[in-house]
């Protein structure tokens, strides 16, 4: 496990389950929003964001959350493990409206998220019929890779309690 990628509808906590594994295993941890958005809360150009992206890959170790589609299969090529955040949707609701006004270090903007984006929302109420299905048909096809599949808040607490 030196190589980790960490997957999951928004609101599943992939960077607080991150941070934690950082911590316990001091690999580094690159969280790709980071990567993806500027201060202003715009995005950088595709190529910006895949170099960032390929010079955290060429890394011997590493941490790195964050689904964004079009970048996944290259993770999984890379990776020798996957963390999927395989949460029911209410759960990852409340995980975004938990950390709502909360400082966050895992995106690059400074002040707090305190509104309601309602395409967002509607993102994450349609993860599970749209973009969860081809998570698991990528994960498929990379069975070779150490996949890790919690379906709760409390199968990855105790996962990191035992590192």
């Amino acid at each position: 496990m030196k190589k980790i990628m960490v997957i999951g509808c928004p609101g599943s906590g992939k960077s607080t389950f991150s941070r934690a594994l950082h911590k316990r295993t001091g690999i580094p941890l690159f969280h790709l929003d980071m990567m993806y958005w500027n201060a202003d809360r715009t995005t950088v150009e595709k190529s910006v964001f895949r170099e960032r992206l390929s010079s955290a890959i060429q890394k011997n170790e590493w941490i790195i959350d964050g689904n964004y589609g079009s970048t996944i299969e290259l993770r999984l090529q890379a990776c020798d493990t996957v963390v999927f955040l395989d949460y029911p949707q209410g759960i990852c609701l409340d995980g975004i409206m938990e950390r709502r006004g909360k400082a966050r270090t895992d995106m690059p903007w400074i002040e707090n998220e305190n509104e309601e984006d309602e395409d967002f929302i509607e993102f994450v109420k349609s993860f599970n019929s749209q973009s969860r299905p081809k998570i698991i048909a990528l994960l498929e096809k990379y069975s070779d890779k150490d996949i890790i599949v919690f379906k709760n808040r409390d199968e990855a607490d105790d996962f990191l309690n035992q590192i």
